[in-house]
């Protein structure tokens, strides 16, 4: 089986209270990527430029990443942000936003690419999101994530897409701007009557939650002394997460399944934060993973002993 991922690939400048990096491998596809290939064979689709150097193709092909449809545009320049967080890494303040080859970017899929069997449209414009869809219409599982932007100024072609796809990943204050809801559980059950069966609200350092029409969960972040950088964390959560769900190819894809996925996206999202960049997750091993996982399978669970309460 394979898991393709459209979108973004970029080097990055971050500046947080504990350090910098002036020139470092980022991007939605290349976070997604890293993550998903600890579940299946992952094929990145999306632009560099000449300048991307052979220590981030080495990068990029961790654990055999295929890059094979990753497009080389002569002459050009690499997608390049540069941004800085505040003390508590709550927020984050754009400095610089260099489109380049990223700005005229339209997905070129290989056979190898259409004939996925679990897609993620990561964030990039809804139509051309729903042109990579529509190329991928025998994909079992397909998952998307946006941004505020394309709510603002694209809103019927972005709810179009949705209604293509399985499952929605935003985050709760993205949920309620789409929907126009005043809080993000009733947002999200608003987006499942679109036609996708799940919807994911992330809540950065608070976690994220699930809603399918046959329950909800929610998961709260890892608890970490020392949080270095959170760029990339919610595509590596989206990795982990879909993932996981590439690796079952026989499973239903039901409540119980996206459970799991939500814990190893948890997991892997909390390995991301602890460096700059792609810096963690490249290095991981498969046995911190679970070694996380179970830590936050005992730290969610509970004995619960009824008694009687005073009326």
């Amino acid at each position: 089986m394979s898991l393709t991922v459209v979108g973004s690939i970029a080097y990055d400048a971050v500046t947080t209270p504990f350090g910098e990096r002036e020139r470092m491998l980022g991007g939605a596809a290349t976070h997604f990527a890293l993550a998903a290939s600890f579940f299946d064979e992952v094929r990145v689709i999306g632009p560099v430029g000449e300048d991307f150097d052979a220590e981030s193709w080495e990068i990029l092909g961790t654990r055999g990443i295929a890059t094979d449809d990753v497009e080389r545009v002569a002459g050009g320049k690499t997608f390049f942000w540069k941004g800085e967080y505040s003390t508590n890494l709550n927020s984050r303040e754009t400095h610089i936003t260099d489109l380049n080859v990223f700005e005229h970017f339209e997905p070129k899929l290989s056979d190898a690419a259409r004939a996925c069997d679990v897609l993620f449209l990561a964030n990039i414009q809804p139509d051309l999101q729903r042109g990579v869809r529509e190329q991928c219409a025998s994909a079992r599982f397909v998952a998307m994530d946006s941004m505020d932007l394309w709510i603002t100024i694209a809103r019927p072609s972005l709810i179009e897409t949705i209604r293509s796809v399985d499952c929605l990943i935003l985050n709760d204050e993205e949920l309620e701007l789409l929907t126009e809801m005043p809080n993000f559980v009733s947002a999200a059950r608003e987006v499942l009557t679109w036609g996708p069966s799940a919807v994911i609200a992330k809540q950065g350092k608070y976690g994220a939650a699930l809603f399918t029409r046959d329950g909800y969960f929610a998961l709260p972040a890892f608890p970490l002394e020392d949080v270095i950088d959170p760029t990339g964390a919610g595509d590596t959560f989206a990795g982990g997460f879909v993932g996981y769900i590439a690796a079952h190819p026989e499973h239903p894809i039901d409540h119980d399944l996206l459970v799991r996925a939500m814990v190893y996206g948890t997991a892997l999202a909390s390995f991301n934060v602890e460096a700059f960049g792609t810096e963690r997750v490249a290095e991981l091993s498969p046995e911190e993973i679970t070694g996380r996982v179970g830590e936050l399978q005992r730290m969610t669970t509970f004995a619960h002993e009824p008694i009687t309460l005073r009326s």
